[in-house]
């Protein structure tokens, strides 16, 4: 049976008191998520041998994630998840700018997103409790226009399946973009790379980057090049590809077969420890992420820092500057209409 227990994690500086909250099933998985950024802090999950370990990458305590969390361990992303060019895009003919934090470039939302919001938090009782978080982002929100309402359900069901599902809406048409954005490593967040850990994507074709990791507005097949994840191989195998050198590793939007059902999206594998991790979305695109910006974090848990390439992401979500190129999927949500995405993580292991 799955179960939810809620504790005190910590206080923001405004004396806002801060909760995390532990669901776990008779699987041997458990999973904690705060209120502060609806922060996935820890994911244990048991391996071949029935030995259970912390697979995400994250920090101790709140005051870590408070001062360090540039990488957005673990966080939900929004309004609008990856990048959106100079923060410039038009609804209905009127133009709105978000704050540029990433070189050109508007990315995770803002200076002050989804990740460092303090979320209302409520369990739904039942066969398979659930966290509901609920925040509220005011119209001219870094940038955005309308009130936004956004609610992200975390349910861990006795199918060692971990379920995210998100749903907003708004009173005036604005854009979305939702995500979250664990950092895996199958063998223990504490392993120093990702390299032999193994992964497919459903996906055949991807998006190529400019310079300055914004869409070209076209996709290209996968086949023969370096973002051939169409069989399972290992994360490093084509680490050397001059192609990668611009985002130091993979950064990059896949284009998936899903066709905007509930799908899987990609497999991930360890092949020590047995882990397998599926990954189920609606979401049209799976942004792969080798994590290649972590080294210089003063520290991770049990107070050692993380390296490049200790983990990878699975960011299921619309593409990037999607406001701004009309061959992608819209992300413009109206009034009266829900936005929703359900995103899963699957775990089981191959002995």
């Amino acid at each position: 049976m799955s179960n939810i227990i809620r504790r005190p994690y910590g206080t923001l500086p405004d004396g806002r008191p801060v909760d995390i909250f532990t669901l776990s099933n008779d699987d041997g998985i458990s999973v904690k998520v705060i209120t502060y950024g609806a922060i996935i802090t820890e994911l244990h999950v048991p391996d071949k041998n029935g030995k259970t370990t912390d697979i995400v990458l994250g920090f101790d305590k709140l005051e870590d994630y408070l001062k360090y969390n540039t990488c957005y361990f673990g966080a939900v992303i929004g309004r609008y998840a990856n990048r959106i060019q100079e923060g410039r895009y038009s609804i209905d003919g009127k133009e709105y700018r978000g704050i540029v934090n990433n070189g050109p470039n508007h990315l995770h939302g803002g200076s002050i997103g989804f990740d460092k919001k303090l979320w209302k938090a409520n369990v739904i009782d039942g066969n398979e409790p659930s966290l509901l978080l609920s925040c509220h982002s005011v119209d001219g929100e870094e940038g955005y226009p309308g009130n936004l309402d956004t609610e992200v359900c975390y349910r861990l069901t006795d199918d060692s399946t971990l379920h995210i599902q998100y749903k907003a809406v708004t009173d005036k048409a604005t854009v979305i973009n939702l995500t979250n954005h664990s950092y895996f490593n199958l063998q223990g967040h504490r392993h120093p790379d990702v390299f032999d850990q193994q992964l497919q994507i459903e996906a055949t074709h991807y998006a190529p980057l400019d310079e300055n990791q914004i869409p070209l507005g076209y996709l290209l097949l996968v086949h023969g090049t370096t973002f051939d994840f169409t069989k399972m191989k290992t994360i490093g195998r084509d680490f050397k590809d001059p192609a990668l050198a611009p985002t130091r590793g993979y950064d990059h939007p896949f284009s998936l077969s899903n066709r905007g059902k509930f799908a899987l999206a990609a497999t991930a594998c360890d092949p020590e420890s047995g882990r397998i991790m599926e990954c189920y979305t609606t979401e049209p695109s799976l942004q792969l992420y080798t994590a290649n910006w972590v080294e210089g974090l003063p520290t991770g848990k049990n107070g050692k820092p993380y390296g490049n390439q200790q983990a990878f992401c699975l960011e299921t979500q619309h593409f990037p500057n999607s406001p701004n190129q009309s061959e992608f999927p819209s992300t413009i949500l109206r009034p009266g209409e829900t936005f929703t995405s359900h995103t899963a993580f699957k775990f089981s292991v191959k002995e």
